[in-house]
């Protein structure tokens, strides 16, 4: 399992993956989790780092400092390299290993009170990150009330940023996918459903 990232003096690391890098294979390559965890994600909390140096940000919550900065017109910087920290820590853990399949429970009956049918949210899901134009991401999100809805945002942008509530996502920058699809973004969508999507942690953020 890959190590924790720790820079002495630096005020936010990178969490360990939840499995192997090899784990999601195949429909994630051990050399496409390489790439993205070990240098993506590594890459943002390095310049985040830098860019909290000096400021009131550094003895934040990276979830505080990432709704604090996407309201500061001066922190657009920052904003994104928090935001796209923190997307990626709870993208890896919107898969497993083994994940897939059908979701079960209390999460299985919203998602048939508030789409229709499981069948009817993968549909819409997947035309979310398909359609989303350019980098980003696409979401399953609930409402204050409760109600669930699915959300595409555009390059770092993040729920959290907006007052919702995540339960999983899927990235679809190409660096999530490329070496392994190349330009073919829905048969990454479809595996992903297929093979990856962590249901239960959806439940577990569901409450």
């Amino acid at each position: 399992m890959s190590e924790t990232m720790t820079v002495a003096g630096a005020a936010f690391a990178l969490p360990k993956l939840p499995y192997e890098e090899n784990a999601l294979e195949p429909a994630i390559s051990a050399r496409t989790l390489s790439f993205h965890y070990g240098k993506h994600h590594a890459g943002y909390l390095k310049t985040l780092n830098k860019l909290v140096e000096g400021t009131d940000y550094r003895d934040e919550e990276l979830e505080e400092v990432v709704r604090r900065s996407a309201k500061d017109a001066k922190a657009k910087a920052l904003f994104h390299n928090a935001a796209q920290a923190w997307n990626h820590g709870f993208y890896w853990q919107s898969m497993a290993p083994r994940g897939g399949g059908e979701p079960e429970g209390k999460l299985k009956t919203a998602l048939e009170r508030d789409f229709g049918s499981t069948k009817e949210f993968r549909a819409a899901f997947s035309k979310a990150a398909v359609g989303q134009f350019g980098s980003g991401w696409a979401w399953l999100v609930a409402d204050e009330g409760g109600k669930l809805n699915i959300l595409a945002t555009a390059d770092a942008d993040t729920p959290i940023a907006h007052a919702q509530k995540p339960l999983l996502t899927i990235d679809v920058w190409e660096h999530a996918y490329y070496l392994d699809y190349q330009n073919r973004r829905p048969d990454y969508v479809t595996a992903w459903l297929d093979k990856l999507v962590n249901w239960r942690f959806a439940e577990k953020n569901l409450g």
